[in-house]
Formats: C-alpha cells, sequence, structure tokens
C-alpha cells in the first residue's frame, strides 16, 4: 500500500460557553482545528486532527500544522502508511521536531490500519477495557461562585471529575478550590491546574491554604524543578501536564517521585504511536493517566477514546471529550459522552467520517 495523497483542511471549533479561560489571562474563544486525510492507492483513506490550545499554550500553533504538512506532505508519497513505526521514523528524520505536525498523520495511518485490519483502533493499540471510561470536565477560569455553580451543572450531566482553571492570583485560587470543594459529593475528584500559572511562593502558599482539602495540584509552575519543589512541599496528589513530552521525562519523573499523575496530550507526543509507547511505559512504572489532547473536535474525541478504551482501568485517571465543549460537528460516527462516561467506536479503523460539507476545498493539497 502506497499514499497517494495527503491533504489538510481547516475548521473553525467555537465554544458552547464562548470562550475557555486559563491562567495569565489566555483565553479562546474559536479553536483553529486542521483535519488531515490521506488517501492510498488500493482505495483505503484515513483521517486525523491536530488543534493546539491557541499559540500560547505549548510550542505549537494552528497555521503551524497545515505549514509542516505542506512541508511533509510531499515526502510522504508512496510510504506505506500501514507501515507506522518505520513511517514515524521517517517522518523524525525529514522534519525535526514539531510533533504536533506529524500527530494528524500518524493518527490518519491508523484509521488505515485499523480498516485494513477490520478492527477498531483500540483493539490496534492493546485491547478495550470494560464498557466504557471515565471523563473530566475543564472549568474555564472565572469567579469562586461561577466556578462552583458551573461544577453542579456538569455534575448533573454526569460528570464526577473537575478540572478548575486557576493559576491567577493565588487568594482568589483559593477562594475556587474551596468554593467548589464545598459543592463537591462522595466520589467526585477535584484537579486544580495552574497551567504553570503560579510562581514558587505563591504556589507554596496554595498548598499551605487547601491542605485540608482533597485536590489533586497539576502543573503549579513553569519549570520542572519548580513544580518539583512545590511538590515535596505538600502531601496533595501531584499531576505533571505542560512537562510531559516524551519517555526521558517520564523516565525522569518517576525517579523523582515528581507526580502521581501524568498527561499524555496525544499531538505533544507526534501522535498516537508514541503516545501508546508512552501510555505503556507508565502502566509498567504504575503511574496514572489522564489521555488527552491539546484540544480538537470529533477526530481527535475518536482518537482519545481509542487510546483511553484501550488504557488498563486501573491506570486511565481520566480523560475528555472535547467535541461536547465546541458547537461545530467535523466528522460523523464520533463517540458521544453519556453520563460523564464516553466508549470507543467497535467500527473498523477510527470509526469516523469527515464532513466535507463543511471542511470545504483543503488548505494543503499533496499529490
Amino acid at each position: 500500500m502506497k499514499i497517494t495523497r495527503i491533504a489538510a483542511y481547516q475548521i473553525d471549533l467555537p465554544l458552547h460557553e464562548g470562550s475557555y479561560k486559563w491562567s495569565g489571562g489566555k483565553s479562546v474563544d474559536v479553536f483553529d482545528s486542521t483535519v488531515i486525510r490521506i488517501e492510498t492507492d488500493e482505495g483505503v483513506v484515513g483521517h486525523g486532527e491536530v488543534c493546539p490550545l491557541g499559540p500560547f499554550y505549548l510550542p505549537a500553533y494552528a497555521a503551524g500544522v497545515r505549514a509542516g504538512i505542506a512541508e511533509l506532505g510531499p515526502l510522504l508519497l508512496g510510504k506505506d502508511p500501514i507501515q507506522i513505526g518505520k513511517l514515524n521514523n521517517f517522518m523524525d528524520k525529514a522534519m525535526k521536531g514539531h510533533s504536533y505536525v506529524k500527530s494528524g498523520i500518524d493518527m490518519a495511518s491508523w484509521d488505515i490500519l485499523g480498516q485494513v485490519a477490520g478492527l477498531p483502533v483500540c483493539e490496534l493499540l492493546g485491547g478495550r477495557y470494560g464498557d466504557d471510561f471515565v471523563l473530566y470536565r475543564a472549568i474555564s477560569q472565572q469567579s469562586p461562585a461561577e466556578m462552583a455553580k458551573n461544577v453542579e451543572g456538569y455534575r448533573n450531566e454526569g460528570y464526577r471529575r473537575f478540572q478548575l482553571k486557576v493559576g491567577g492570583n493565588p487568594d482568589e485560587d483559593i477562594e475556587r478550590i474551596k468554593a467548589v470543594s464545598r459543592v463537591l459529593e462522595p466520589g467526585d475528584k477535584l484537579i486544580a491546574d495552574a497551567n504553570t500559572g503560579w510562581l514558587m511562593h505563591e504556589a507554596a502558599r496554595v498548598v499551605r491554604a487547601v491542605k485540608d482539602i482533597d485536590v489533586y495540584i497539576e502543573q503549579p509552575c513553569e519549570s520542572y524543578d519548580e513544580c518539583l519543589t512545590i511538590r515535596r512541599k505538600t502531601d496533595h496528589p501531584f499531576v505533571m501536564d505542560e512537562h510531559i513530552n516524551g519517555m526521558a521525562v517520564l523516565l525522569k519523573a518517576h525517579a523523582d517521585r515528581a507526580a502521581d499523575v501524568v498527561n499524555i496530550k496525544i499531538s505533544k507526543f507526534g501522535g498516537l504511536t508514541r503516545a501508546r509507547q508512552a501510555r505503556d511505559l507508565c502502566v509498567s512504572l504504575g503511574i496514572a493517566m489522564t489521555i488527552e489532547d491539546s484540544w480538537g473536535g470529533d477526530i481527535v474525541t475518536a482518537a482519545i477514546a481509542h487510546l483511553a478504551h484501550s488504557t488498563p482501568t486501573e491506570n486511565l485517571f481520566t480523560s475528555t471529550d472535547f467535541n461536547s465543549y465546541v458547537t461545530v460537528s467535523n466528522a460523523d460516527g464520533a463517540p458521544q459522552r453519556k453520563n460523564g462516561r464516553m466508549a470507543a467506536s467497535t467500527e473498523a479503523g477510527l470509526g469516523v467520517r469527515p464532513r466535507f460539507d463543511l471542511l470545504g476545498d483543503p488548505k494543503v493539497d499533496t499529490r
């Protein structure tokens, strides 16, 4: 089998809540997502998606996905998409870094492999654990009272895990955590995600002020060493996210006892292939994980679902359903949340069919 065409489509994904706000006054109103299509000489077609969380969250930006595919795509024509390890090695030699550019190509290759094998991607990634898996809901940064109200509303929709966007003024963040903790019910889990927004002295104040609250502390500071310092000041369960981008840092975090949970974002690792490798390493080391991506629509949500559903239940802390946050559906067949939980498709491949009536003409078309 050979790749005969790689095309990239752009689509805007507005939010139901109007905007998504996190540390440092950062916010996004409309997400810029790229859908990738790979065609082959045997008529099998696969799809992927990449959607950075704006240009100020990670070293990635939406237009960079399409620019990178325009650069990399011509080099992949004639390659076999189902030899996924070989394809990834070639991409890494052809383009240094820029993992997020490669993620949609890798994702589409898994879609093709699943169709050729006649199996859902989750079966190829390790097998399906249970009937479904648990989701979290990110709570956009607002006043303490508004965030508490939002948590109550999302619990009524079935969610039991809540990721508060903090990382602002530490006094207000303390009140945010306390306000939300008062509306939690037994079995709920609360994560205070600072997204690198606190300086060390601010993070130290926050963890001391909420020491009697059952809350996970996520990515309080900018650097790994700063986060490790705060980790050693608190007995709260600790989550690392922004630094987790490869095997070396996972091994370091394990050796340093730096985190109880890590976030595996598919595009940060360069696609499902490397994200699965990271997932399997964490399983071997006994580290719990949130399986997710930076953002996305139906296709990213489908890929997340396949990786999450093929993760041993005891190691899966939680996952996410980005397609429920946005007002536009970019593909049919994607999994949908049900009572705060989700299941991967049972169809071959990713199980999604992009809506080309909305995607329009490709922004990049290599053949």
